[in-house]
């Protein structure tokens, strides 16, 4: 039996009466309230662990008693109830502090999961606690290493809104370490001890993007020999990260945005509807707002996915984490490798510093792998750096590429640079196309996309879908 008060606060008898009954059913406390001036009354005497309660009330309605909850420092967990079509006051609950939200008529097995939901919530923050004070003070946050002004910022945010329900924005360049935040948000929340499921969007062909999120029945289309999951399906109660969701073609962020304000699913040539319960996060290394005016992405998603919005610093701006990053890539490193490296010199943290790093974290710690790999034990030194490190900064284009040098003659149109630039990077890349676009800052579909323009006969030599250098 759940001994977990609850607290309902509706204004319709018939309504109250019935989840009061049905939540006591289900083994928790619960007391009740007719209004939002009542129901805070009642939160402050008898301080309830969760409180449902309908957004529309007399004399106090619901986003008003989030808000007094939130000026007198409470900190239950708030279930909003909704009427139909009222998604943006859900929202605008959501981003005042409230857990999660349900729609009138109330689906008992939904509100059930998200009361189970919120009861683990409670003693995650408690552990959160404990956690944060013995870390703080050390600049780390689950996977995250930063005591920088910058990460720290980083790291409130993080620390706020991980317990929640609430969709978060994660954006920043590539490589500063957008997938980390999400596993961290993850790994914070109640739905830790469930998946979590990252798909990036630009690497997965536009006729099969589909099939990929929301899954598919056997024959639904040509190919399709059995029926198979999605990427909701096998995140159901954990979290799902959409990564590069401007990539996304936006007849699927329509079908995406139904999935994610319904919370149910249908798989492709199926007719019948299933319930999903999955915290949803997306990221993106463009400005969001740049790709809703350029039409890439749906405004109306946008708005449902940016509740929260996590930017992530380029390193290059918060270079002071460098040392403690570093450290903790050498811990993980040594393990992954078999390696027993107990350092960095004096000249290589240096170097290390006075690099720009135009790739951020995953630059970094690519270049700490391999000096890794390379030092096997002792103290790494600026000879186990790559040849020419550190020598690229401040120089033209052909800098990019050291080893093929782009020479662009004055005169010629950008154009005809920009297809020099992307060919030598393949072609630096042994024409793997993953690298390549990572190497020049764009998506992968984007870099197909140019390939497609040059009528270039490239092949890959390498997996598309991996970050292994």
């Amino acid at each position: 039996m759940n001994q977990e008060k609850v607290l309902i606060v509706e204004d319709e008898l018939h309504a109250l009466t019935g989840l009061a009954e049905l939540v006591s059913g289900w083994g928790y406390r619960t007391e009740t309230a007719r209004d939002g001036v009542e129901g805070l009354e009642k939160a402050l005497a008898w301080q309830p662990g969760i409180i449902v309660a309908d957004l529309k009330m007399p004399r106090m309605d619901g986003l008003e008693l989030l808000e007094r909850l939130s000026e007198l420092k409470q900190n239950q967990a708030v279930v909003v109830l909704t009427a139909q079509g009222s998604i943006q006051s859900a929202v605008d609950a959501m981003k005042l502090g409230a857990y999660d939200f349900i729609q009138k008529p109330v689906d008992s097995v939904r509100l059930r999961q998200i009361l189970s939901n919120a009861a683990r919530q409670r003693e995650t923050e408690q552990e959160l606690e404990v956690t944060r004070r013995k870390l703080r003070d050390a600049g780390v946050l689950g996977l995250m290493v930063g005591s920088s002004k910058k990460m720290q910022e980083v790291f409130a945010l993080i620390e706020r809104i991980a317990p929640s329900n609430v969709s978060v924005l994660i954006t920043g360049e590539s490589g500063t370490g957008k997938e980390l935040v999400a596993r961290t948000l993850h790994s914070l929340s109640p739905r830790k001890a469930r998946p979590f499921v990252a798909v990036n969007c630009a690497a997965i062909p536009e006729t099969l993007i589909e099939s990929e999120i929301f899954g598919h029945e056997k024959g639904a289309f040509t190919g399709a020999m059995e029926r198979r999951a999605g990427c909701f399906e096998l995140a159901e109660e954990g979290t799902l990260l959409l990564d590069e969701i401007g990539e996304m073609p936006i007849g699927t962020q329509a079908k995406l945005l139904r999935v994610i304000e319904e919370r149910t699913l249908r798989r492709l040539g199926s007719k019948i509807e299933s319930p999903v319960d999955v915290r949803v996060l997306a990221a993106t290394n463009k400005d969001p707002a740049v790709a809703v005016s350029d039409g890439h992405l749906r405004a109306d998603l946008f708005y449902r996915l940016n509740v929260f919005n996590i930017h992530m610093p380029p390193l290059r701006e918060h270079k002071e984490d460098i040392p403690a990053i570093v450290e903790a890539m050498i811990q993980d490193m040594n393990q992954k490798h078999d390696r027993q490296i107990t350092g960095v010199s004096g000249e290589m943290l240096q170097q290390l510093m006075a690099s720009d790093w135009p790739g951020n974290v995953r630059e970094l710690r690519n270049t700490i792998e391999r000096a890794v790999v390379l030092g096997g034990e002792g103290l790494l030194e600026a000879r186990h750096l790559p040849p020419g490190f550190g020598k690229s900064s401040g120089k033209p284009v052909e800098a990019v590429v050291p080893e093929n040098a782009v020479h662009i003659e004055i005169g010629s149109t950008i154009d005809h640079a920009e297809r020099l630039l992307i060919l030598k990077t393949l072609e630096s890349h042994g024409n793997n196309k993953t690298r390549a676009a990572e190497t020049l800052g764009i998506s992968l579909k984007t870099l197909h996309n140019k390939l497609k323009e040059y009528g270039s006969s490239t092949t890959d030599n390498g997996s598309e879908n991996t970050d292994e250098p």
